[in-house]
């Protein structure tokens, strides 16, 4: 059972290194956004995989870093000022 949760975890990270092309050709700060939200959950799952398949359990106080930093950085993104584009004007 070991082996598995160490090739989920690889699998993960994997999808990781692919998703970082989503980051770089994203059309929009949102979609880009996105992306680097997907990347906190996908490694937080694949720090809890490791947790438990290779019995380092301080790995799950990491991976709850990882989420606060997270909704800090979606926060942050939402919050920042001009990111938001105005509504069009109808004539």
């Amino acid at each position: 059972m070991e082996t598995f949760f160490l090739a989920a975890s690889l699998f993960l990270l994997l999808n990781l290194v692919v998703g970082l092309a989503r980051v770089y050709r994203g059309p929009g700060p949102a979609d880009r956004m996105q992306a680097v939200l997907l990347f906190g959950t996908t490694t937080v799952a694949a720090l809890l995989l490791l947790a438990h398949g290779g019995g380092h359990p301080a790995l799950i106080k990491v991976g709850l870093v990882f989420v606060m930093l997270a909704a800090i950085g979606a926060i942050a993104f939402v919050r920042l000022p001009g990111h938001a584009t105005p509504p069009e004007e109808s004539e």
